[in-house]
């Protein structure tokens, strides 16, 4: 599987990579609050680190382009702290669907959605479906908070309760940009399900049946939740290749994905 940046392409060599098997990768990221051990550039940092060693690891055939990692993304649950950068959620899907689209214009019938913030997700899902119904194109997308992380290397608790700046993201940061980390200010932050919702069994907010919708601040009032301390460079640099193979067979089943039992487009009128 051949890899290259979209944009280091010329108009011309760029329409020689669109085949029929060609992949296009756009990462997703945030500029957001992480709490006082964490920099604003988190998301975005994880987002261009796993996606980079992601397509370094694609083989078979076809080809990867990787779309400019998108660095500001759909933050309103964080929009309360300072430095927060956050896109209505109605804008963050209008800029997914018109890439989407300059995409397939482009002569590409595959696109990949990668993110590193789970606040993306919600657009990524209503812009993935109007540009497959609009134009035909194939839109997969992925989180890395979604793929199953090695076994034993993050405990039941944290796994549950390391919703926003906890072991993984502290991990994956002292291994993607280890002098971005305040290691004096990593602390635990007790997740409102582990505190006021503890005796709750059907409410919560991402781990339980039904999930109320929650502002970072309601998880823990610093806007984190998860133990930072247990997220060493160690377990960073196997979450880092573990979550970048997982990507990269994403990838690479995207390019073999059988386009022709997909239906045809049902554009609006």
């Amino acid at each position: 599987m051949t890899t290259a940046e979209w944009a280091d392409h010329t108009t011309q060599s760029l329409a020689s990579a669109s085949g029929n098997d060609a992949v296009a990768l756009l990462p997703l990221g945030a500029v957001e609050q992480h709490g006082a051990h964490l920099p604003l550039s988190t998301d975005a940092c994880i987002a261009e680190g796993l996606s980079m060693a992601a397509i370094e690891r694609c083989t078979g055939g076809g080809s990867v382009l990787r779309l400019p990692t998108l660095n500001v993304g759909q933050g309103i649950e964080h929009a309360g702290f300072p430095g927060t950068l956050a896109l209505e959620p109605a804008t963050f899907e209008a800029m997914l669907y018109d890439i989407g689209a300059s995409v397939a214009r482009s002569g590409f019938r595959r696109l990949v959605m990668f993110s590193a913030h789970g606040g993306n997700l919600a657009a990524m899902d209503t812009a993935a479906l109007r540009l497959r119904r609009d134009l035909g194109l194939l839109v997969v997308k992925a989180c890395y908070f979604d793929f199953p992380p090695p076994v034993d290397a993050i405990s039941a608790r944290e796994a549950r309760e390391g919703l926003h700046g906890g072991a993984l993201e502290t991990a994956l940061m002292r291994h993607f940009a280890p002098t971005q980390v305040a290691d004096q200010q990593a602390d635990h932050a007790v997740s409102i399900e582990y505190d006021a919702l503890a005796a709750f069994k059907w409410i919560g907010a991402e781990t339980r049946p039904a999930r109320f919708a929650w502002l970072a601040g309601d998880l823990n009032r610093t806007g984190v939740a998860g133990d930072a301390r247990a997220g060493d460079a160690a377990l960073g640099g196997e979450l880092a290749a573990h979550y970048a193979e997982s990507l990269a067979r994403v990838l690479t089943e995207t390019a073999q994905f059988p386009l022709a039992r997909l239906s045809a487009p049902q554009p609006r009128a």
